[in-house]
């Protein structure tokens, strides 16, 4: 039986980090350290800093990243993308030439006989009307269009230069730090999910770029991913036990 991992939030290209080229290669490596151990990867959001996909044309980089998890669904791994709030703007290009599996909204899955439910975590039990605001503009398509009309020389330095910011306060401001079950949104999120779907057993998440493995039951666990800027955290799941790793380059065996 192969593994299953799962990961997020590595925010490729991002003009906030002076390592984007090393962390790329890092995430490549880790990639190709499990290719022949992984039934399935997860990819779950943000996983570009910024991506906006024209009809002929992509963003330009990655080629690396791309090239790896193009050789990994050449090869039978199912590689699975959700959008995040950072890269929602993906046409159809991840999956005609890369292969991949795309999701745009949360997924609820059986694997190896448990149920998972699988989602970036932007917007989930969120209560910030500012927030909720500019996530419905983001995703309405008159928005996209419009946003699509303006020429990639432009809407790509805009779109990075957003990004960029928004990534600038975190660092800056660093992550707020787990608020306990009562305050953390994706905890809550999970714990009401629960009470009209009790099949569930794992919830995994992203976004919040923090690690936490929580029990919520005695049947059900909620883990939040981390990220590949600078914990470099996935999930792995067996089949019997998930774990949460750090990827260490030349001492973890994935």
């Amino acid at each position: 039986m192969k593994n299953v991992y799962f990961l997020s939030d590595a925010h490729l290209g991002s003009l906030a980090l002076s390592h984007r080229r090393m962390q790329e290669r890092r995430l490549v490596n880790f990639l190709d350290r499990i290719k022949h151990k992984a039934a399935a990867v997860y990819l779950l959001g943000d996983m570009f800093d910024f991506w906006h996909e024209y009809r002929t044309v992509v963003p330009k980089g990655y080629t690396r990243f791309l090239g790896k998890i193009s050789e990994l669904t050449d090869h039978g791994v199912e590689v699975h993308f959700f959008t995040g709030n950072h890269d929602l703007w993906v046409g159809d290009y991840l999956e005609t030439e890369c292969g991949v599996t795309l999701h745009r909204d949360s997924c609820t899955t059986e694997i190896y006989g448990h149920v998972f439910y699988l989602a970036h975590g932007d917007g989930l039990g969120s209560s910030d009307r500012k927030y909720r605001f500019l996530r419905a503009m983001f995703h309405n398509p008159t928005c996209q269009r419009l946003f699509a009309s303006i020429h990639p020389r432009w809407g790509m330095a805009f779109g990075l230069a957003w990004a960029k910011h928004s990534r600038l306060k975190h660092i800056d401001g660093g992550e707020p730090e787990y608020m306990g079950e009562d305050k953390e949104e994706l905890v809550r999120f999970a714990k009401d999910y629960l009470r009209t779907h009790a099949d569930v057993n794992y919830f995994i998440f992203g976004h919040r770029h923090i690690e936490l493995d929580l029990m919520l039951t005695r049947e059900a666990r909620l883990v939040i991913l981390g990220d590949w800027i600078s914990q470099f955290t996935y999930a792995v799941y067996d089949g019997e036990h998930l774990f949460m790793e750090n990827f260490i380059e030349g001492e973890t065996q994935p």
